[in-house]
């Protein structure tokens, strides 16, 4: 059966802003902001001022959003979208591609997305529009891009992390009003972390690394970040993800035998050296040729936490450091 929007457009009277909005996914205001800032708007008015959107109206700004999901800047995006001769000769064709993202070095934009990038790169612009238009096609497509053009690591640092303290300040200035996007963004990153990691590397006592949550910690999205960049490597990883439980990390350390043990703590609530010390001390092996775990407290809950013989690296590129000689053995 075909959706009522489409046999709407199909019509002579063609869709309110208001439908056009629910098909975009923004809201009503944002469509008459594009019409009045970058025209983009209808060219078809009934009864007065009203306003109604034909399928090639709609089909510009479609592609409009879909260049803006790019990092270009709306203005742009808006000139291009109406200069484009294909829309309404053939608007059932496949979407034009979209510019290739910026690699290293590219230039950087300072057009206006609501939210506080600075002087981010186009990607963080890209992430941060598809995010807040819940497009899950657009922002898997540009996470997986990003990492493949920057790798891990500086993904993670340019391009990535940016972003989501861009969406968490967005996000508590706004009366929790954005949480929603905070939550589909997160989604997103760890499936595009899990979607760029090899298959899993067997574990080989003295030479894995264990890496968990501590009891009551559910933000692992650093941690997971960790892992994919050491199972990119080569190095078997084991994962045991948010809020392990303390007795089940026992069991975990004593089942894999690992050379080193992250416990990442986001809060300072979460943290807790007696159980870092804890782990420090637990002992496998063989009697005779016993080996205790590195431990290394990870995330900014460990602030004021450390204590002799927990590693405490400060980000990822040390953490990494620190964790290779062990995994390599």
């Amino acid at each position: 059966m075909t959706p009522p929007d489409e046999r709407r457009l199909g019509q002579l009277g063609g869709l309110t802003t208001g439908e056009v909005a629910r098909r975009l996914g923004v809201a009503p205001t944002t469509v008459r902001s594009w019409d009045r800032r970058y025209g983009v708007g209808p060219d078809l008015h009934t009864g007065g001022k009203h306003r109604r959107w034909t399928a090639a109206d709609v089909a510009r700004l479609e592609r409009m959003c879909a260049l803006t999901t790019t990092g270009m800047p709306p203005a742009e995006a808006a000139r291009l979208a109406r200069e484009d001769p294909h829309l309404e000769a053939d608007l059932a064709a496949p979407e034009p591609a979209a510019p290739p993202l910026p690699r290293r070095g590219g230039t950087r934009s300072r057009a206006s997305t609501g939210l506080q990038l600075g002087d981010a790169r186009q990607e963080c612009k890209g992430l941060a529009r598809a995010a807040l238009r819940l497009d899950a096609i657009a922002l898997d497509e540009l996470l997986d891009a990003v990492i493949a053009d920057y790798g891990l690591v500086a993904a993670w640092h340019e391009v990535i992390m940016p972003t989501l303290q861009a969406v968490g300040r967005k996000w508590e200035s706004s009366g929790e009003k954005y949480v929603e996007v905070e939550h589909f963004l997160s989604w997103h990153i760890s499936g595009a972390l899990r979607r760029s990691a090899p298959p899993a590397t067997a574990a080989r006592p003295g030479r894995t690394t264990l890496l968990a949550c501590v009891p009551g910690e559910n933000h692992t999205l650093p941690l997971e970040v960790l892992a994919a960049v050491l199972a990119a490597r080569g190095l078997p990883v084991r994962m045991f993800g948010a809020a392990l439980p303390v007795e089940a990390l026992v069991e975990a350390i004593r089942r894999t035998g690992p050379a080193a043990v992250g416990l990442w703590a986001q809060s300072r609530t979460t943290a807790s050296r007696p159980l870092a010390q804890h782990v420090a001390a637990m002992e496998w092996g063989v009697r005779g040729a016993r080996r205790r775990p590195v431990v290394l407290t990870l995330g900014p809950g460990w602030t004021g936490h450390s204590a002799p013989g927990l590693l405490r690296p400060t980000g990822l590129a040390e953490a990494l450091t620190a964790l290779e000689p062990y995994a390599n053995g």
